[in-house]
């Protein structure tokens, strides 16, 4: 049985590069050590997941795809499926497919803010490589529930957006690399804490959040923060605005959440949809005027080769639209790559 005044429920998510950075942190790690691992990465919905098999290399680990309802205890490390939220409660772990956060399933804060509601100060919560900022609201629930926050140093990280991003909103207890990591875990899963002088109730916040991910009803007022002037780009309901210190974050009444950057990606991916399906538009209504041109008399035929001529105007104009959103994103991706190295 777990002793309940231990950092004995270590969460660990990453995306962009996390996987490298995983795989040493596993490598490095202590077998016996006296904690329960469960890790978050972002990959596609659609791919065949082979991540127990590439984690398990290490040979000091059995690295496992939870079944739903699975229970679990220390020693044993745990990696979310494709398409599932990882939620944990006591000694269990649920898979959902609950409303995605920051555009993924499964969803780094999901993890981590249901281990913050579930264990309180037994969690060490472990941010590693990754882009944009998923993560981030879920270390602030960590820390709030007294929990100890880690964050992998971004000079070492493949990406560093995500744990810089963390650094700026959370101020984690702890930034460092990956071998330091190893070692402060080794550490702390072993290491009695103090009995706390209370004991911290659930903040409203984050037992909802959770609830959602759950597909449970949420307790209290629905209204999770303040109306904004964006709907979401998953479900078109009305986004509330999240202030969270440093932290921009939006959710639906449905539990579809951003952060400010996330959304920003969402809306961009949103608006090239659309100009796609009006550009395909106007060029099927000029075809067609031309065809009807073909069939008309000479006046109505030139009445129609005039309108097919501004339909083409006008998708020539989506065109270029699109095509200088697609120049732009290339030099920031440039610009990020530069930087790096």
């Amino acid at each position: 049985m777990h002793n309940p005044w231990r950092h004995d429920i270590v969460v660990i998510g990453g995306s962009t590069g996390g996987l490298e950075a995983l795989g040493r942190l596993l490598g490095s790690l202590p077998s016996d050590l006296a904690a329960t691992l469960l890790i978050v990465l972002h990959i596609p919905s659609d791919f065949p997941s082979i991540l127990p098999e590439l984690l398990s290399k290490s040979g000091k680990w059995q690295v496992r795809h939870p079944a739903n309802g699975a229970r679990f205890g220390p020693g044993q490390v745990f990696v979310a499926p494709p398409d599932f939220h990882l939620v944990i409660e006591q000694s269990q772990i649920l898979l959902t497919r609950g409303p995605k956060e920051n555009r993924h399933r499964p969803a780094i804060d999901v993890l981590f803010r249901s281990a913050a509601r579930a264990y309180g100060p037994r969690v060490a919560a472990v941010l590693l490589s990754g882009q944009l900022d998923d993560g981030s609201a879920g270390l602030m629930a960590v820390k709030m529930r007294g929990g100890l926050t880690i964050v992998q140093d971004p000079e070492e990280a493949t990406a560093p957006e995500m744990p810089s991003r963390a650094i700026q909103y959370v101020n984690p207890e702890h930034v460092l690399p990956i071998h330091q990591i190893s070692e402060l875990l080794a550490s702390i899963s072993g290491a009695e804490l103090p009995l706390p002088a209370t004991e911290t109730t659930v903040p409203d916040k984050i037992e909802n959040e959770t609830k959602e991910a759950l597909f449970e009803e949420s307790t209290g007022d629905k209204k999770i923060g303040k109306p904004s002037v964006f709907a979401c780009p998953d479900c078109h309901g009305v986004l509330w605005e999240l202030e969270e210190g440093k932290l921009l974050r939006f959710r639906c009444r449905v539990g579809h959440a951003y952060t400010a950057d996330a959304l920003s990606l969402a809306m961009s991916e949103a608006g090239e949809d659309a100009l796609w399906v009006a550009m395909r538009a106007l060029e099927e209504k000029a075809g067609l005027m031309r065809r009807m041109a073909a069939r008309s008399g000479t006046r109505m035929g030139l009445h129609y080769e005039d309108e097919a001529a501004g339909f083409d105007m006008h998708a020539q104009t989506i065109r270029e639209m699109l095509a200088e959103t697609h120049t732009q994103t290339n030099k920031e991706e440039s610009v990020s790559a530069q930087r790096k190295n």
